[in-house]
């Protein structure tokens, strides 16, 4: 693991588009409305075979009366003191700034690095307007633009020569996504997890706009956990920036390898959150459901057996899924919850052996034989899993044609019960021998 660089800032410096151009990637959600970024936001950069971890941060604004403000104030503080370098965004185009006077006080407090880097510096006339920046007390500043990319390597050659040398590559490690509707406690539940204020919260739907990885190394458990922005209806998404945000959710839940669904258990498992499970479904994720906020809601002896039965029914027929009810607020459960996910990851990676598979599924297919089809019987002679990262299985049989969806659920559900696929969605293929 290499440094840690931060980039901080009064807001609408550029501070999210400098952090895609050094991660080379479209992550932060970038607007020309002031206050986009709200959490600290993780990204790998490297330069000249260096890697680094990089920190997008909130716009600092000292004194503001926003409740999300003060929280992103917060936040850009402890990117403070994470990081072991950091980037002073200012903008060229707009001049020097108390704000920015405040902040280079802050950052003089904090005794790291600091590289003072002019941004919209895009042509040699605003280049000009650097100077009145050295009224801030730094020796050097660094004249780049984050939209084409100008200046970039002459800051980098420098930053990297302050950061820690790195250690041995780390594996790639597995990515649990934390998804849900908005307001349902994905960011509470994190924030539980890692046992401190990782990520904003407020009682206001929509609070969480990116999609934001922490790595959680406890316990014996080594994985990156996803939060993300809540996912809406479409006819509901009104903001340019709440559909970017949902497009990030619906890329985490492509990227990852487990999608742990927080519902809001006064809410019930209505068809928003429905939606979400089929689409992680679909993209053949393990999956594992969270009723959050079971102590907001008045118990009696069979509530959760109520419940439970309730979300299986409207998941049918995909009903073999972990159900597991918490409290993030109380940390009810929240660890048998990482320990679920960590079981339906390695269920995702089950191998069965051929013959195996052969002797247990096939005495099953010649007692209940798919049914007739205009007078033709279907016989499979032969089943095996295919190498891909999800469970996949290919059955060859004389008319693959004929077998229907009934009968493809039956030699599912019997899998299941063979074989541990607890939370995985499996495919089926019946292909000609």
């Amino acid at each position: 693991m290499g440094g840690i660089v931060a980039i901080v800032g009064r807001p609408n410096v550029g501070k999210s588009t400098f952090f895609n151009r050094l991660i080379k990637k479209r992550e932060a959600i970038v607007d020309a409305v002031s206050g986009v970024t709200r959490d600290r936001h993780y990204g790998q950069s490297d330069w000249n075979g260096i890697e680094f971890s990089v920190i997008d941060t909130g716009g600092y604004v000292e004194g503001s009366d926003d409740i999300f403000q003060k929280e992103i104030d917060k936040q850009v503080n402890l990117a403070i003191e994470e990081a072991d370098a950091i980037l002073f965004l200012v903008d060229v185009a707009e001049g020097l700034t108390g704000m920015d006077e405040t902040i280079a006080q802050l950052l003089r407090r904090s005794q790291k690095p600091v590289f003072l880097t002019a941004n919209k510096g895009d042509n040699a006339k605003m280049s000009e307007n650097v100077t009145e920046f050295y009224a801030l007390g730094y020796d050097h500043i660094y004249t780049v633009s984050a939209i084409n990319g100008s200046g970039t390597g002459d800051l980098l050659d420098e930053l990297v020569k302050v950061l820690p040398q790195q250690s041995e590559k780390e594996e790639d490690l597995p990515r649990f996504a934390v998804v849900g509707r908005p307001n349902a406690g994905k960011s509470s539940f994190i924030n539980a997890l890692i046992g401190e204020e990782r990520y904003i919260v407020t009682d206001i739907a929509g609070t969480t706009r990116d999609s934001i990885d922490t790595q959680y190394n406890r316990f014996g458990f080594d994985f990156n956990l996803v939060d993300t922005a809540g996912i809406r209806k479409k006819s509901k998404v009104k903001e340019d920036i709440e559909f970017y945000s949902v497009m990030r959710s619906v890329r985490a839940i492509e990227y990852c390898d487990v999608c742990l669904l927080l519902v809001d258990a006064t809410r019930s498992f209505d068809g928003q959150v429905q939606n979400i499970f089929w689409l992680a479904h679909r993209n053949n994720k393990g999956i594992v459901i969270l009723v959050n906020k079971w102590d907001l809601v008045e118990k009696e002896t069979l509530s959760t057996k109520i419940f439970e039965e309730q979300i299986r029914q409207k998941i049918a027929p995909f009903k073999d899924v972990p159900i597991v009810f918490i409290s993030s607020l109380n940390k009810q459960r929240i660890f048998k919850a990482i320990e679920t996910a960590v079981t339906i990851y390695k269920n995702r990676s089950n191998r069965i052996a051929t013959r195996k598979l052969n002797d247990t599924i096939l005495p099953i297919i010649e007692s209940h034989p798919p049914p007739s089809y205009k007078g033709k019987f279907v016989k499979i002679k032969f089943c095996t899993q295919l190498p891909t990262p999800h469970p996949q299985f290919a059955f060859f049989c004389n008319l693959p044609q004929y077998v229907k969806e009934p009968y493809k659920r039956f030699i599912e559900n019997k899998m299941r019960e063979q074989f541990d696929f607890n939370g995985i969605p499996i495919q089926l293929f019946f292909r000609k021998k």
